[in-house]
C-alpha cells in the first residue's frame, strides 16, 4: 500500500538564491496572498475532494501521484455509477471534485490534463448520461420575507437577523457575500467587502465571483422593512464600529462578538424563518426545509424587482442576461403567448 501523498509545498525561496530577512519577508508575504488566492470555504471543499480522491486510490492500490489522466477517469466513471449501496454524485459534484483535483496537483506543482481524452471523453458521457436540470431554490417573496421577519425577536440577536436577511434580500446578496462585509474599508485581511451608510441608502462595495462592485440598497418604503434602517439599528445597539458587519451574539444575548459569522449561518436563517413563518404548508417539513437556503433570497429580489432586466442584471453582477434569467424563477412565464401569435 502506498504512502500518502505529501501536502502542497508552500512557496519558498529558490533553490539557488540564499536566504536573508528581506527575501524571508517577501516569502512570508507571498504566502499570505497565496493563502488568500482562493477562499477558505473553497480551500476546504478542494482539501476534501483530494481526501476523498486519496482514500480511493488506497482502496484501489493506486497512487495519485503523479497525475494519471487514465486513473482520474476510472474515479469520476466510479463517482458516477458506484457498486454496492454509495450513492452516486450529480454532474456538478463530479464536476466540482475534478476542479479540486486540479487544483491540488497545481499546488504539488503538477498538472491534471482535462482535456485528455480520458477524462474529457469519460467526462461527456456521463454529461450526457446522468445530467439532469439543477436543483434550484425556492425564490422569497417580499410577502414570505415579511411573514419571516415577523418570527424574530426584538433583541441584539434578533435585530442582527432582521437586518441579515433585509441586506440580503435588497443586495440580492451570495451568503458568503453578506457574511463577508465589513464595518469599513480594509478593516480585515479576509473581509469580501464593506459597507457605507448613506442618506439615500447604503453603498456596498463587493468582491464578488466576476471581481468588484458596487450595489445600491435604497431605502425602503417604511422602517419594518427598510434594510438601511435595519442596519442602522443593528450596528447601533451591536456597537459596531469596525470589523465584520455581521458577527457572534454572546450566550446572555447581550454583547456582539468580534468574530464574524459563518455563510452557514445564512441558509440555517433562512430555512428557520421560513419554516416558522409556515411558508409551503403544503409540503411535508423535510421538503420545505430543502425549498430555502441564502440563494433564495438572492433568488426573490431578482424575481420580485419589477425593473427593466439590465437593472437586476447589474445588481446581481451577472456578466449575461441569461444568468439573470436563471433567477427570475417565473417571472414573465407564459407571458408572451407564441402559440397564439402564430395563429392557433
Amino acid at each position: 500500500m502506498s504512502n500518502p501523498p505529501d501536502p502542497p509545498a508552500p512557496i519558498a525561496l529558490p533553490a539557488e538564491l540564499a536566504g536573508s530577512g528581506t527575501l524571508d519577508r517577501l516569502v512570508d508575504r507571498a504566502r499570505g496572498y497565496a493563502d488568500h488566492a482562493v477562499s477558505g470555504n473553497t480551500r476546504l471543499a478542494y482539501g476534501r475532494d483530494w481526501a476523498a480522491f486519496a482514500r480511493w486510490c488506497r482502496i484501489k492500490g493506486a497512487d495519485p501521484l503523479p497525475p494519471s489522466p487514465e486513473l482520474v477517469g476510472l474515479y469520476i466513471a466510479d463517482l458516477a455509477a458506484p457498486s454496492g449501496k454509495t450513492r452516486a454524485l450529480s454532474v456538478a459534484s463530479i464536476e466540482r471534485r475534478l476542479a479540486g483535483l486540479c487544483w491540488n496537483y497545481a499546488q504539488r506543482g503538477d498538472r491534471l490534463d482535462r482535456r485528455d481524452r480520458h477524462i474529457a471523453s469519460v467526462l461527456a458521457g456521463i454529461r450526457r448520461r446522468h445530467a439532469r436540470p439543477p436543483m434550484r431554490k425556492d425564490a422569497i417573496g417580499p410577502d414570505d420575507l415579511r411573514a419571516m421577519l415577523a418570527t424574530l425577536g426584538h433583541d441584539l440577536r434578533g435585530l442582527r437577523d432582521r437586518a441579515m436577511l433585509l441586506t440580503g434580500f435588497a443586495g440580492a446578496l451570495r451568503r458568503s457575500e453578506v457574511v463577508g462585509l465589513d464595518r469599513d474599508r480594509d478593516d480585515t485581511i479576509d473581509g469580501a467587502g464593506w459597507i457605507e451608510l448613506l442618506d439615500q441608502g447604503a453603498l456596498v462595495t463587493l468582491r464578488g465571483k466576476t471581481g468588484w462592485r458596487e450595489i445600491e440598497i435604497a431605502r425602503g418604503s417604511s422602517d419594518r422593512t427598510c434594510p438601511v434602517h435595519a442596519l442602522e439599528q443593528w450596528l447601533h445597539f451591536a456597537k459596531i464600529e469596525t470589523g465584520p458587519l455581521f458577527t457572534g451574539i454572546s450566550r446572555d444575548g447581550r454583547r456582539a462578538l468580534p468574530r464574524r459569522l459563518n455563510d452557514r449561518h445564512v441558509a440555517r436563517l433562512v430555512q428557520r424563518t421560513a419554516l416558522a413563518a409556515g411558508l409551503r404548508p403544503e409540503l411535508p417539513e423535510a421538503e420545505r426545509r430543502a425549498l430555502f437556503a441564502g440563494h433564495s433570497l438572492r433568488a426573490g429580489l431578482a424575481t420580485s424587482a419589477e425593473i427593466d432586466e439590465r437593472h437586476v442584471q447589474k445588481h446581481l453582477g451577472h456578466a449575461s442576461a441569461e444568468m439573470t434569467r436563471r433567477y427570475q424563477r417565473s417571472r414573465d412565464r407564459f407571458k408572451v403567448n407564441l402559440t397564439k401569435a402564430a395563429g392557433l
